[in-house]
């Protein structure tokens, strides 16, 4: 089997990190939703919430946990007995159970010891792995961690049973680089698989998520459209199709699904979908400019690495100041109008006109308004 043969596990996290960002809040509806879409395209694993909240969300869970789905659904635990429990009684089929490792953490936060934490999380998953189920031992801050001592807490993690470990760039402070030595350094000290949880603080989530699987990681954390804390985590639709595209791995996930459900989270979290957004945008598929449109009208390839179908766009022509020639007979013939070099050169001038007057694309009416106007004003000229 070749390195690109090799399975890589998506885990989306949508229902539990994203949902910690600051003002979102899922209904249970839309969380039972957001699972099904989540299924239908074919993550591996779904974390699904926090059950020890109690409440809603304990309820959230279980449904989810009783829908049948093929992914398994994980529930997210601190290193205590009672989170634990509290999962089992919600009937998934996973654990993630998570401590910080960085010595920031462990006296700032935990006001605890790297000993306490070593003893924590090792009670904690082999209680967990006791009561049958898949677990993962999450380092929170790893990035911040001291290399010796992580890979001391792997290394613990996985002789009490963890199946694997989560690596945690917690505050989204890696470069490619970096991550790539780290998580090799890692996987030669420590046979266990890893999953790579990534956050966008410096813009690089999706960046050092694929760059950690490069380095030998078989499980990555995403969320749908990169929700999450502050500047959110590595995105589902990003990473699936860059593995796929870019480091030519078989990704089984049904993407023509993504930007549906890319469109439902973004309603259902209450944050905009930007035409801009990488994969799913709209203008990601929209050509304006001459030079490109002409290039991907002779040949789609020449300016879109994947057919917008394989996501579930389409592809779009906007008539507008950066327009050329071949993008005005294009749109025209959209309407069995066919016209000469000649007279779309005069009509991209009006275009451009128009375009610089409205600050803005022209609507398909307005090109066959400027097309019908110099039609007529040929046909006074020859009268």
């Amino acid at each position: 089997m070749t390195e690109k043969d090799r399975k890589i596990y998506i885990v989306d996290t949508t229902l539990r990190d994203g949902e910690q960002t600051a003002g979102v809040v899922f209904a249970n509806r839309e969380k039972i939703q957001i699972a099904k879409m989540l299924d239908e395209i074919g993550v591996d694993e779904i974390e699904a919430g926090t059950p020890v909240m109690g409440g809603d969300e304990k309820e959230a869970i279980t449904a989810i946990a009783k829908l049948g789905l093929n992914a398994r659904i994980m529930a997210w635990n601190r290193a205590v007995i009672k989170d634990i429990q509290e999962s089992l009684r919600c009937g998934v089929g996973a654990v993630a159970i998570s401590i910080a490792t960085s010595d920031m953490h462990i006296k700032d936060k935990l006001h605890s010891t790297r000993e306490e934490v070593l003893e924590k999380m090792v009670k904690a998953v082999e209680y967990a792995k006791k009561e049958g189920v898949y677990v993962s031992a999450n380092a929170e801050d790893a990035s911040r961690s001291d290399e010796e001592y992580l890979i001391q807490f792997i290394k613990a993690a996985k002789q009490a049973g963890a199946d694997r470990i989560r690596y945690c760039d917690t505050v989204g402070i890696m470069t490619p680089l970096e991550i790539y030595e780290r998580i090799k350094r890692i996987k030669q000290a420590v046979d266990i698989d890893i999953e790579m949880h990534t956050h966008d603080d410096f813009g690089m989530a999706t960046a050092n998520a694929i760059t950690g699987v490069s380095a030998g990681a078989t499980h990555v954390g995403v969320t749908v459209n990169g929700l999450g804390e502050r500047a959110g985590n590595a995105a589902l639709e990003e990473v699936v199709m860059a593995l796929k595209h870019l480091l030519g791995f078989d990704m089984k996930q049904n993407t023509r699904k993504f930007r549906e459900i890319c469109e439902y989270v973004a309603k259902a979290s209450g944050r905009d979908l930007p035409s801009w957004k990488a994969i799913v945008g709209t203008s990601i598929f929209t050509h304006e400019s001459g030079i490109h449109a002409d290039g991907a009208i002779k040949n789609p390839k020449t300016y879109e690495v994947f057919d917008p179908d394989d996501v579930g766009l389409t592809r779009r022509f906007v008539i507008g100041k950066h327009s050329g020639t071949a993008s005005i007979k294009k749109k025209l013939s959209e309407y069995n109008i066919n016209i000469d070099d000649g007279l779309a050169n005069i009509i991209l001038e009006s275009v451009r006109k128009t375009s610089v007057e409205l600050k803005r694309p022209l609507t398909d009416a307005e090109l066959l308004n400027l097309y019908y106007e110099h039609v007529n004003k040929d046909i006074e000229h020859a009268i």
